[in-house]
């Protein structure tokens, strides 16, 4: 089954459930991916392809966190927790990321294959682990055990 189709049945059992933030989250889920769809000159009632799908998720997972941290930022715990709850629900969607223990066997092995000594080759270093790692992997976890290695 698509990650298109999954949401769409997920709304319908959330709407069952009378689960209205839940619903919500999954209709601008659902929106988002027509919004891609037209973007990409298809019309709305084609199928996004997962790959797609996946993008559209983490963009809005992204755009959950950093309103989750402006919120928290500014002192407004209320809006915080909407976030919170809301991207809870999003990430229910997107694959499991590594841990930065799992990453750093990665970064040490791509270290020695790019013969990185220090920060200056930082942003290199870390493009092209982003490209291998393919969305697997949090950049900011990413960056944390570069710094780690290379600090």
């Amino acid at each position: 089954m698509s990650l298109q189709q999954t949401i769409k049945d997920s709304t319908k059992d959330a709407m069952k459930a009378r689960d209205s933030v839940r619903v919500t989250v999954l209709r601008g889920l659902s929106t988002a991916f027509v919004n891609e769809l037209v973007a990409k000159g298809q019309t709305p009632q084609s199928e996004i392809s997962d790959e797609d799908a996946l993008n559209v998720i983490k963009r809005a997972s992204k755009q959950r966190k950093d309103a989750l941290e402006q919120y928290t930022k500014g002192g407004r715990e209320d809006l915080a927790d909407i976030e919170k709850a809301e991207l809870a629900i999003i990430e229910e969607f997107l694959p499991t990321l590594m841990s930065q223990d799992e990453i750093r066997p990665i970064v040490e092995a791509k270290i020695a294959e790019l013969e990185v000594t220090d920060k200056s080759g930082a942003g290199k270093l870390i493009g092209a682990l982003m490209r291998d790692l393919n969305g697997k992997a949090d950049g900011g976890d990413v960056k944390a055990v570069v710094d780690e290695l290379l600090g």
